[in-house]
């Protein structure tokens, strides 16, 4: 809960100007029943309608100041938890697009979705609720049964003897619920992540006609997330029937104890009455209570895979100069004996090829070079390492031995924006954003609307882009399914070349491109980006026969 009261911090003023409105609400509510006492009573055995007119306004006036002051309070907890738990989708959000390679394939991006929305859901809940409910909850279970020990000792008493276990059964029942609540948020990461994977490749599985499939996997997930949800649930809701049957217990005792002292003269009716409202309001206080609780315990779970994320430490900060490799080679890119690894393995197979850390071997001893404005080619079967030379190049994961260097620098040593400004990028399987032309190609640089138009043209994007009625403004719908294949990669390599980087890397970015497009867009990269170091990943050999160097991979090897 550390982690939840951190966010807090800067609203604690408001925090307690709700607690004190719901403290004054609260109180006024528990005056109701002790006025009602006094009207019944003192007041109506003295016939004088005139005040007991005066006594029922005095109740209504009371009533009307607890609604407006838990509607007051009611505003200032949603804003209170609205502004906190929009901090904490923030710093989520800005941690997350920062983790490194490593961090993202340990956390995995269906948990990041499930923690952005359901988890943080989780926290806005009992942000809000627990203003008001954890003021008024243990006020009208204390404060009811304080009214009703100055009231009538003896009936006071039975209450007196149950508060206590109901207490006890809720917390106990609560530290229960914590582990049960973090099992549903990891079934529904699982959920999530196949609802990702299907709607990323819906085309896939109706071609395959595999739908009956992906439901059957679907349905094992999601009855896996049911169970751990039911039994948590059960656990969570075990309290309310217990606790309502001990104050039914209680309440049939008090009316039957009630009845004998009013019989005897002992007791005033109208005590009685009070006492039944009373019971009411402090099984209303319990319930409240077994409910702040359950939100907590949810909210626990779901704080600490936040905070998991959230705390997670850099693993890629920039080390100093002095503590690196300076090269005084003059070559603009170099990877020096260069080994990788992957972390996490599964099964014993294939043991050759895992570095003794159960860490799986993609690289070893890369060794090459390229001079400033110069190009390479690199080829090889799928899974060879091709992107993960690129992926160290721009530093998304560390090399495990050798070293990386750009301009004479150990890439370690640059600050990562400083680092990736130097690039333009092409990725396989890269993103269109739901936005306009225009905003996917400039996406947010200092890019005038000449370099943009100029961009297109080389990529061969142009063409098409003038033949919408709104040109550069058209939209492009979620991952840019309303463009063909070979539109998305030039809108792509428009965007990669937009800024005019030092390096351009294309990783297998002409896959859509018929040979003709392909070699044109080639073209005009030699032509209008002479200056620009490029590194092309491909399958093909046309896209690559040109170039200054060629580099074959065969499993993490150059041969």
């Amino acid at each position: 809960m550390k982690f939840i009261f951190s966010y807090l911090k800067k609203y604690r003023k408001m925090v307690a100007v709700v607690m004190c409105i719901k403290l004054l609400g609260t109180l006024g509510e528990l005056m109701l029943p002790y006025v009602l006492e006094h009207l019944i009573d003192d007041v109506v055995p003295q016939k004088n309608v005139r005040l007991v007119l005066l006594w029922g306004a005095v109740m209504i006036l009371l009533a009307v100041f607890v609604r407006q002051v838990n509607v007051k309070a009611n505003r200032l907890s949603v804003k209170v938890a609205k502004e906190s738990t929009f901090e904490i989708r923030r710093d989520l959000f800005w941690k997350s697009i920062n983790l490194s390679g490593g961090q993202l394939d340990e956390v995995g991006l269906p948990s990041l979705n499930a923690r952005m929305t359901s988890d943080s859901y989780n926290l806005q809940s009992f942000i809000q609720s627990g203003q008001s409910l954890g003021i008024r909850a243990p006020i009208m279970l204390l404060g009811g049964i304080v009214i009703t020990l100055t009231m009538d000792v003896g009936l006071a008493s039975i209450l007196c003897v149950m508060a206590p276990v109901m207490i006890a059964t809720v917390v106990f029942v609560s530290m229960k619920g914590i582990p049960l609540y973090d099992k549903v948020q990891q079934s529904v990461d699982g959920i999530v992540r196949i609802m990702r994977e299907n709607i990323s490749g819906i085309r896939v599985v109706k071609a395959l006609s595999k739908e009956d499939y992906e439901i059957r996997r679907f349905e094992k997930a999601n009855q896996q997330m049911a169970k751990s949800d039911i039994t948590a649930s059960i656990v969570m809701a075990l309290p309310g029937p217990l606790m309502t049957l001990v104050l039914n217990i209680g309440l049939t005792i008090v009316v039957i104890v009630g009845a004998v002292r009013v019989n005897r003269g002992i007791t005033q009716p109208g005590v009685i009455l009070a006492f039944l409202t009373y019971f009411n309001m402090i099984l209303m206080g319990v319930m409240a209570l077994n409910r702040v609780f359950m939100l907590m315990s949810k909210a626990n779970a779901s704080a600490n895979r936040i905070a998991a994320v959230i705390q997670m430490e850099d693993e890629l900060l920039p080390i100093p100069e002095d503590a690196a490799a300076v090269t005084d080679r003059e070559e603009f890119i170099i990877f020096d004996h260069v080994d990788f690894s992957y972390g996490g393995s599964e099964g014993e197979e294939a043991l050759e090829k895992f570095d003794g850390k159960g860490r799986q071997k993609c690289l070893e001893d890369i060794d090459f070079s390229m001079k400033k404005g110069g190009s390479l080619g690199i080829i090889g079967a799928t899974g060879c390492g091709k992107t993960t030379i690129i992926n160290l190049l721009m530093r998304f994961y560390d090399a495990d031995h050798g070293a990386v260097f750009i301009n004479g620098k150990d890439v370690r040593t640059y600050e990562k924006d400083e680092l990736h400004r130097m690039f333009g990028v092409v990725f396989q399987n890269d993103v269109v954003f739901a936005d306009s032309l225009k905003e996917n190609i400039s996406f947010g640089r200092d890019v005038s609307m000449q370099e943009m138009e100029a961009a297109a043209a080389d990529a061969r994007a142009q063409e098409f882009i003038e033949g919408y009625e709104d040109t550069y403004d058209h939209r492009a719908v979620i991952h840019g399914t309303n463009l063909s294949g070979g539109q998305r990669q030039r809108v792509l390599i428009a965007r990669a070349i937009a800024a005019k980087p030092q390096i351009l890397i294309l990783d297998d970015s002409s896959s859509a491109l018929d040979y003709k497009t392909d070699a044109a867009l080639r073209g005009a990269i030699r032509e209008h980006h002479a200056d620009t170091t490029t590194i092309i990943v491909a399958q093909r050999i046309s896209s690559i026969m040109n170039l200054d160097d060629i580099i074959m991979l065969d499993e993490g090897k150059i041969i």
